[in-house]
């Protein structure tokens, strides 16, 4: 699952695009809350970031999609 937020303004944007992956995954976890094992969420992770204040930004790991 992925989020893509843009914004014209220099401000923290990459919270949005957070928020919106957390929103996405728990109505996933809610509408799969029956299932044996319950669903979880793991590894909500910031892998890019262009621009605003500190530039571009990209997390360095293997396992990058």
């Amino acid at each position: 699952m992925s989020a893509t937020a843009e914004t014209v303004e220099r401000t923290g944007v990459e919270m949005e695009a957070l928020t919106a992956c957390t929103m996405a995954a728990l109505t996933i976890v809610g509408a799969c809350r029956q299932s044996d094992p319950p669903p979880a969420i793991e590894d909500l992770t910031l892998w890019e970031k262009l621009g605003g204040r500190s530039g571009h930004w990209r997390r360095q790991s293997a396992f990058m999609p």
